[in-house]
């Protein structure tokens, strides 16, 4: 935590009541009313802070910080390269961004900036630096926001302009070294479009080349080293005269940007939020998303995260936009810190009067300052969460499962022509990420690149592309008594995006041989028989044989491929690997994890059958869970070691309620809620969308 708070408040824009000092003043009361002990400065304040080129007025900004200090609030900075100043457009429009098909945008909007400009580069460093000089040792100013919601801008975030094209170049000449290593990589001779001068190369466009999937694919990841660059240019800038830690706020499953390459810019990780709470009766599919995100997150660095944005009520910007039922507030504030968020911060903290976000939610609405539902529960929220800091300073959840997700595999899966043109890889992600929920089986989400040490079960759903050393990581963990968990369409190209020849990289370790790959329609829907129950195949239905020595848990019912192994499971070396030949539903994955849960030994916080919608998460020490035994003595099925006693702050575990009616768990034990000092036995009842923070009452094992 930093400063061993927890932090609560959010984004903050007083620039918008600068002529209304009765508005500043009800603010600061109502802030501490609230509960806020932090709020987040100039992310959108660039025409303010510099409003004519090369003259700053920052005295309006110190103020507020000095005043919010005097009250004990924190600031985190931000840098305003978000939105850029109408003057900054006028002067120097190579400062804006070019679509894809060659179109330079017009002022206005947010995140239009071109990060290849050297103009943008060398003005917003310019004021980035003198922020620096004057905030960066205030004693109240914690943390650096650099920019807001990087890439969120049009289809694919990117700007296209000439010096893009020729740092794209760049960056492919350095990749490559020669056109000759290009052209196989991208496998040119196909169509003919086979580059002899590096000047022919072209971003991907609608009106141009976007069928050549090695050019799509490096041309994402040069977007992603491109607006790395920009962040470290910012970076530096801020570091000029601070050392105060740096961060940006994410956006979860967001196709743009490979965050799993732009969070090695910054010092911790921090993400923006907003579930699509009350779509129906069923919260369980946005819980399910909403923990998937903050569990991305916490996985990006194995340590606590801040939840920057969510919103206290409703947002603007969808079809309808639903107000927070009471309680959902607290429960999704909740949800947050369960996974590892060490933050409940809010966009925003007032509505403005007029423009685009007049009607997003905040905490302080148009009418009635405190009298409204909204900031009552929000100060609930902030009187809840001091509460937890004793409990929760140094702890992080530490999950012994992982699935895998790609940016890279993502971009190439979606952008390949055959057998569907419909996949969905972050919804496949999160089907089987929900089995997990669903069970209280946390898992982490890491990436092709990360470690599998210290896990005892890892899923990787279309994990179409391996790139370097991916599948000899995959077989070492197998054999040294790790259980993998793969599906069709897995291992089907290299990090070119070319289809691997001879056999499948991981056969040995699938104990299988591929031989083709139906897209079925409904008309010729297949099923197949896991337990002693039906479920369908459909969509994706791999074919393939079994090695010897692999053992068929089911076979397809129907078709030419009838008999064939829609379940395979093969002993590698000390572990076991598992292969879904088919995409099936949530039925068949909560069967087919339930068993792979009990053979890894893999059990939730309160080692009970949990009801639907009921979901459980734990935050542990490092110590403690080092003691655990991860990827060390307790190994496939063995115990996890002592947990903490109460009172020891070692360890809580959250339970959560998103059903719209009362549950009750049975078979637990003894906890106490720190929250409301309740002491429960054998028996938790939840009232509806709600959470229980517990801690245990004696010392139990797992």
């Amino acid at each position: 935590m930093l400063g061993k708070r927890l932090l609560h408040g959010g984004d903050y824009n007083p620039e918008q009541w600068l002529e209304y000092p009765e508005v500043l003043e009800e603010d600061l009361r109502l802030m501490k009313e609230a509960g806020v002990n932090c709020v987040t400065l100039g992310v959108f304040s660039w025409a303010m802070l510099e409003p004519r080129e090369g003259e700053y007025d920052f005295d309006w900004l110190e103020e507020c910080i000095d005043r919010l200090g005097k009250e004990g609030i924190q600031v985190i900075l931000a840098t305003p390269s978000g939105a850029m100043p109408h003057w900054l457009t006028q002067k120097y429009p190579e400062v804006m961004q070019v679509q894809a098909d060659g179109r330079r945008n017009l002022p206005g909007k947010r995140h239009n900036f071109c990060y290849t400009s050297p103009v943008m580069r060398r003005k917003i460093s310019s004021l980035d630096e003198r922020l620096s000089q004057r905030f960066g040792s205030k004693e109240n100013v914690i943390l650096w926001h650099i920019s807001n919601e990087l890439g969120g801008n049009f289809s694919d975030g990117a700007c296209h302009c000439p010096l893009c094209q020729e740092a794209f170049r760049i960056w492919l000449k350095e990749k490559y070294g020669t056109l000759e290593r290009l052209n196989h990589a991208w496998w040119g001779r196909f169509w003919s479009h086979v580059y002899t001068d590096w000047n022919q190369i072209h971003s991907p466009a609608p009106n141009g080349e976007w069928t050549m999937t090695g050019l799509t694919l490096d041309w994402k990841r040069f977007v992603t080293w491109q607006m790395s660059s920009f962040c470290r240019e910012e970076i530096e800038a801020v570091r000029s005269a601070s050392s105060l830690p740096v961060t940006t706020n994410l956006m979860g499953f967001f196709k743009n940007l490979d965050y799993s390459r732009l969070k090695n810019q910054f010092d911790l990780i921090s993400w923006d939020c907003y579930p699509y709470w009350h779509r129906s009766r069923d919260e369980v599919p946005e819980a399910v998303w909403a923990a998937a995100g903050h569990s991305m997150m916490r996985s990006m660095k194995k340590a606590p995260f801040l939840l920057m944005e969510s919103v206290p009520s409703a947002v603007n910007w969808r079809e309808y936009n639903p107000l927070k039922r009471p309680g959902m507030h607290m429960l999704s504030s909740l949800q947050a810190v369960a996974h590892g968020a060490d933050s409940v911060l809010y966009f925003q903290w007032r509505k403005g009067r007029g423009a685009y976000e007049k009607f997003h939610g905040a905490v302080i609405d148009h009418l009635n300052g405190r009298e409204t539902r909204t900031f009552r529960e929000v100060a609930e929220v902030g009187a809840a969460l001091p509460r937890l800091e004793p409990y929760l300073e140094g702890t992080v959840n530490r999950p012994k499962a992982a699935i895998v997700f790609d940016w890279e595999n993502w971009w190439a899966l979606e952008d390949t022509t055959g057998p569907r043109l419909d996949l969905d890889y972050p919804a496949c992600i999160v089907d089987h990420f929900r089995a997990f929920w669903e069970a209280g089986i946390e898992a982490d989400i890491i990436g092709m690149e990360d470690s599998l040490a210290g896990y005892q079960l890892v899923s990787a759903p279309l994990n179409y592309m391996y790139r370097g050393d991916y599948g000899d990581r995959v077989r070492q963990f197998v054999e040294e008594g790790g259980i993998y968990v793969t599906t069709c369409f897995s291992g089907c190209v290299d990090e070119s995006d070319l289809c691997f020849t001879g056999h499948h990289p991981l056969e040995d370790v699938l104990g299988l041989v591929p031989e083709e790959i139906d897209a079925p329609s409904e008309d010729f829907a297949n099923s197949f028989i896991y337990g002693e129950k039906e479920y369908p195949a459909q969509r994706l239905c791999a074919v393939v044989h079994p090695k010897p020595g692999a053992r068929v848990l089911a076979a397809y019912e129907k078709d030419f491929y009838a008999g064939s192994p829609a379940v395979l499971e093969n002993k590698r070396g000390k572990g076991m690997a598992y292969f879904l030949a088919a995409i099936s539903n949530l039925d068949f994955l909560r069967a087919f994890y339930r068993d792979v849960f009990r053979q890894a030994g893999l059990t939730n916080a309160l080692g009970i059958d949990l009801p639907y919608g009921v979901t459980v998460t734990e935050r542990l020490l490092q110590e403690e869970n080092d003691n655990a035994g991860m990827g060390g003595d307790a190994g496939m099925g063995g115990k996890a070691g002592m947990r903490g006693k109460a009172g020891e702050g070692q360890s809580l575990v959250f339970v959560m309620n998103f059903r719209h009616d009362p549950a009750e768990l049975s078979g637990i034990g003894q906890w106490r809620d720190v929250l409301s000092g309740q002491v429960f036995q054998d028996v938790l009842p939840m009232d509806k969308l709600s959470c229980r923070v517990l801690e245990r009452v004696t010392a139990q094992y797992c």
